[in-house]
């Protein structure tokens, strides 16, 4: 048997086995270094097991040589002409194609293909994630420059050390004032920029006491 690991990264590997794919050595080598989840069969005998890596990697540099595939995460294993495919596709339609590459390979009996695939309603959930994160650190990094913008601008605050923080837009106000109509007066200001949900002055203290 011999297993090697599909995935753009392992281009370096797929050429030195497609040259040296023949010795039997090798094949060992590089079967002992497969992932210890796989299946463990065994080809029947030296002649096979020679047979077996060479299908293995003609195999994969099919795999590699198909577009449609760099997303996918692929092992190869062949025991006795049989190929196994073994992780994840990037699609349904992938799923397919790999199968169809690894039975053009001369020698090989049959393929086993156990390729997984990644739902696309998976995927979407984790980019529109992604996207919301993004949006909202962008929108409390705008919330809290507003927010101190119009208290650096207004009569009654303008001169006092006022910080602003601003989290999922709840603005977190501290620092210190002249009076609490002063402190009433910035809690109101921030209160009117847009996106903000709440805000809290419980940090600010009356300048002098």
């Amino acid at each position: 048997m011999d297993t090697f690991i599909f995935n753009t990264a392992s281009i370096r590997n797929a050429l030195i086995v497609a040259a040296f794919g023949a010795n039997l050595g090798m094949g060992a080598a590089l079967a002992a270094s497969s992932d210890a989840s796989m299946p463990q069969a065994h080809s029947d005998g030296v002649g096979a097991a020679i047979n077996d890596t060479g299908i293995t990697a003609a195999v994969k540099a099919k795999l590699m040589s198909e577009d449609s595939l760099r997303k996918s995460d692929i092992s190869v294993t062949t025991t006795n002409g049989v190929v196994t495919l073994n992780g994840t596709a990037s699609s349904s339609h992938a799923r397919s194609v790999a199968a169809m590459q690894a039975k053009s390979v001369d020698g090989v009996k049959s393929v086993d293909n156990n390729l997984s695939t990644v739902t696309s309603s998976a995927a979407e959930a984790k980019t529109n994630k992604a996207v919301s994160q993004t949006t909202r650190a962008v929108s409390d990094t705008w919330i809290t420059t507003k927010v101190k913008s119009e208290i650096m601008a207004n009569s009654l605050t303008k001169g006092f050390d006022v910080s602003v923080k601003t989290t999922h837009g709840v603005v977190v106000l501290s620092g210190a004032l002249a009076n609490q109509d002063a402190i009433d007066h910035v809690k109101d200001i921030a209160a009117k920029v847009k996106g903000v949900k709440s805000v809290d002055t419980s940090a600010i203290i009356v300048a002098g006491k």
